[in-house]
């Protein structure tokens, strides 16, 4: 592999924003690896991707499973030899539920996705881009405006992208020496199959 070519990885790469970023790094030149829990649906963002589709890889990935994480990346490595991007974009919500009335389960579920999943592929990632040569490279995390402007029946989605913003922050602060950098995008809406759980 040419050492000119770009590596990204996408979490959540089979439908909505993440399947959008992935077609679009692949038009901008980058080898993407797209990270999901169903192969099927990765598939098919590389078939819309048309020709562009040969520069992408499907990786099944569950973020609620470290070793999962741990496979992908290591899948990267074997194959690119380096990291230049990373997506975070994975995340879930819950059918619209009050406070008062969230399971456990519920709570557990989100969190572990939307938080925990991005962390340890955050660290995963500034861990390779930190070693590799040259090194560095960019984060980017998606928020969302629900952070800010929550909606009731919310919380634990709500709630982990709140956190969301202070790893963001964290990461990008620890990445300056290592020339990682590290942002994060708020979108609103979206239409997405996510869009379907919550009520406008």
């Amino acid at each position: 592999m040419s050492t000119s070519e770009k590596i990204s990885v996408v979490t959540g790469a089979g439908a909505g924003i993440g399947r959008a970023s992935s077609i679009a790094l692949l038009q901008a030149g980058y080898h993407v690896v797209l990270a999901g829990r169903n192969k099927d649906t990765l598939d098919e963002t590389i078939d819309q991707a048309n020709e562009l589709g040969k520069n992408a890889v499907s990786q099944p990935t569950d973020l609620r499973d470290p070793d999962s994480i741990e496979n992908l990346f290591q899948t990267v490595a074997d194959k690119f030899g380096r990291l230049d991007v990373l997506f975070n974009n994975a995340g879930v919500n819950v059918p619209l539920t009050g406070l008062e009335e969230l399971t456990l389960d519920q709570w557990n579920s989100v969190v572990e996705t939307n938080l925990t999943g991005t962390f340890l592929c955050t660290q995963t990632a500034f861990r390779m881009m930190k070693s590799q040569d040259p090194k560095g490279g960019r984060i980017i995390n998606n928020g969302s405006v629900s952070a800010h402007v929550p909606r009731p029946g919310s919380t634990p989605y709500t709630a982990t992208k709140h956190a969301i913003t202070g790893l963001t922050r964290s990461t990008s602060l620890e990445g300056r020496e290592h020339n990682i950098a590290c942002s994060q995008i708020d979108i609103g809406n979206a239409s997405t199959p996510l869009l379907s759980l919550i009520h406008i």
